[in-house]
């Protein structure tokens, strides 16, 4: 047996078996259904190792089957392995290693490159003694081809999802919450230089930015802390954005901005509200914005506390699935409402715009198309202002509003990092 699909041998009975360990394991599959006459090694290879760049820990292979040459070749394969980027020779049975391993190292995604290989690895594991960390989802990716799909069903029941063979939806799949630990592993081990605190928005100034947070209580409860906080790295204070206290939220959201909004970011002048004004349809806005009316009449605008002609938040799951576009303002990401957003809003352009905005493409990933922020250029001014209780219109004195857009759409993305994969396992191979 080799890891094509030929694991369609298998039938439905003897694959419903395999449901148990996929529960037990905590794993959350994800398939990728292609053309038989294809395969998609290197888009699974290009997400992977996409995903490995920024830091989270990647674990699993996908293959290249050696030509049988002699009866030496026959059963094995090479591999790509997505943690060390290496080529390598094993067996048809590597996946029960790299499933072992991504368990036991609490691995962020694991890939399997053919169904039936992962199939086996899951099997295996009634007869280990692997006990995953509690709550612990491992994401584990593999492939079938279209015409064994019903297979799939079988195996992985509603624990899993079929995914079309492309990098919008394997980052769909991925889930928008994951962007706060990935805004966080691109965070530089920085000293901080201050935190400035006031009533309604807290500053962190690093060694080459300084980056704001709206607080959605008053601080009190965090203002002791402060002195200790402050003798921690930026990378330290940015971990605190996948806290669920959100005055943690937001410090560490502060925190990531003065990473990532930094003095000498190359950004277009202007908050990007203005680029959503050819949306021929409605747009939905989430929280309201000075004079957003005047920019874009055709609006649906939704707040916490609504005014006459406005909507209650609630209303979001009913309305932005009907918008053409959708502009969130930057405090959904400290109360949490953005991954919402974001999945209510799939497909269309969405703008997270505001002082708290970070400023790096590593959100366009996650289905943002317009960065609206503050790159601050007087940070003594700022922090003064914030400790007086300044509110964003404000803000300008001490900075410039600006804006990053996607330049490339998802297919010329996925072409790109597809094409660079192949070329790096042709040198490999070499």
């Amino acid at each position: 047996m080799t890891f094509t699909d030929t694991n369609a041998t298998k039938g439905p009975a003897a694959l419903s078996a395999h449901s148990d360990p996929v529960a037990t394991a905590g794993l959350r599959p994800g398939v990728i259904v292609h053309d038989p006459a294809e395969t998609v090694d290197e888009l699974l290879a290009a997400f992977a190792i996409g995903l490995r760049d920024r830091g989270f820990k990647v674990e699993g292979y996908v293959q290249k089957q050696l030509p049988p040459d002699d009866d030496a070749s026959v059963g094995r394969i090479e591999f790509l392995d997505l943690s060390s980027g290496f080529l390598r020779t094993g067996d048809q049975r590597a996946g029960i290693a790299y499933l072992q391993t991504a368990l036991t190292g609490q691995a962020d995604l694991l890939v399997i490159g053919r169904f039936a290989a992962c199939l086996d690895a899951t099997d295996s594991l009634r007869s280990t003694k692997i006990q995953p960390r509690p709550g612990h989802s491992l994401p584990m990716l593999t492939a079938i081809a279209g015409h064994s799909i019903h297979q799939w069903h079988s195996y992985a029941r509603h624990e899993g999802a079929m995914l079309a063979p492309d990098l919008t939806s394997l980052w769909q799949w991925w889930g928008p919450e994951q962007l706060y630990r990935d805004l966080a592993l691109g965070v530089a081990d920085d000293e901080v230089r201050q935190i400035a605190c006031g009533q309604r928005w807290i500053m962190v100034e690093g060694p080459h930015g300084a980056g704001l947070a709206y607080l959605p209580r008053h601080p009190r409860a965090l203002q002791p802390r402060l002195a200790s906080l402050g003798k921690q790295s930026l990378r330290q204070l940015a971990a605190l954005a996948m806290s669920w206290d959100p005055l943690e939220t937001a410090l560490g959201i502060a925190a990531i901005n003065a990473h990532y909004n930094r003095y000498d970011l190359a950004a277009v002048a202007g908050n990007g509200v203005k680029t959503f004004r050819h949306v021929a349809g409605r747009v939905g806005v989430i929280g309201a914005f000075p004079g957003v009316d005047g920019i874009l009449p055709n609006c649906a605008v939704m707040e916490a506390d609504p005014r006459p002609g406005e909507y209650p938040l609630a209303a979001m799951d009913s309305i932005l699935p009907a918008c053409d576009a959708t502009i969130v303002n930057a405090s959904s990401l400290i109360n949490r409402t953005l991954p919402r957003v974001l999945r209510l809003s799939q497909h269309r352009p969405v703008a997270l715009i505001g002082p708290a905005t970070p400023m790096t493409p590593r959100l366009f990933d996650y289905g943002l198309s317009v960065l609206g922020g503050l790159v601050v250029s007087d940070p003594k001014g700022l922090a003064t202002a914030i400790r007086a209780g300044a509110l964003p219109r404000e803000f300008s004195r001490f900075g410039r509003f600006a804006h990053l857009m996607r330049d490339a759409s998802p297919d010329a993305a996925r072409r790109s990092d597809t094409t660079s994969t192949t070329a790096s396992l042709r040198r490999s191979h070499a």
